[in-house]
């Protein structure tokens, strides 16, 4: 279970920050930035992967009303400008540039999950693992998956036929059938191979209907 070892050894206040949706298909890419409050930290948090869409949410909802979070997100046009690497590192720094606002000012440490530090002015400490190990890292993982899930639920009222209730935008099999029989939709992430692959098919579809 994550722990306070990591925040224990900065100088505080220490801010977790972790992505959400860095692989699916369409969609944004998600992060989020927690500082836990001294007292009164929810039970139960963990790296985010691990935990039920309830759990959370009701994880989610808590942290908010005691914690001091920041999020950022970048949609998908931008992740196709700057390449999702890039896209995440951005992510990342609107996160923790939002917790500063709401925090007054920087935080004294920002622990990062994976082994990658954003270009920032931040002090900061990359974590491989760090939902596993930082009690931070892994709330700020709860919220950005989340808040990637609401986005998703909301985009799949409005384009029902890829099924983004159930897989939030990755590739899975019901996912990739609906992007051959309907071609990509707005939130798509043209960058990526099998959305570049199904516009092509979709353009030569559409240039054999206008000749013949």
């Amino acid at each position: 279970m994550p722990g306070m070892k990591h925040e224990k050894l900065c100088v505080g206040p220490v801010a977790g920050v972790d992505e959400a949706g860095r692989g699916p298909l369409a969609g944004p890419v998600v992060a989020a930035a927690v500082i836990l409050p001294a007292k009164g930290v929810p039970r139960g948090i963990d790296d985010s992967k691990k935990l039920s869409a309830s759990t959370r949410e009701r994880l989610c909802a808590r942290l908010k009303g005691c914690a001091i979070v920041g999020i950022g997100i970048v949609q998908p046009e931008e992740i196709d400008t700057l390449n999702i690497y890039w896209a995440t590192m951005k992510a990342m720094t609107l996160a923790v540039d939002a917790l500063s606002v709401e925090l007054g000012c920087a935080p004294g440490h920002v622990l990062v999950d994976g082994n990658r530090l954003p270009r920032w002015t931040y002090p900061a400490t990359p974590l491989v693992g760090g939902d596993a190990k930082s009690l931070s890292i892994a709330a700020a993982s709860i919220v950005a998956k989340h808040t990637r899930d609401l986005i998703m639920i909301a985009a799949a009222d409005v384009h029902p036929e890829y099924n983004w209730h159930s897989n939030k935008g990755y590739g899975c099999a019901h996912h990739m059938k609906a992007l051959r029989d309907h071609g990509p939709t707005p939130i798509h992430r043209r960058s990526f191979a099998p959305v570049a692959a199904a516009y092509l098919a979709r353009e030569g579809l559409f240039a054999q209907e206008t000749t013949s």
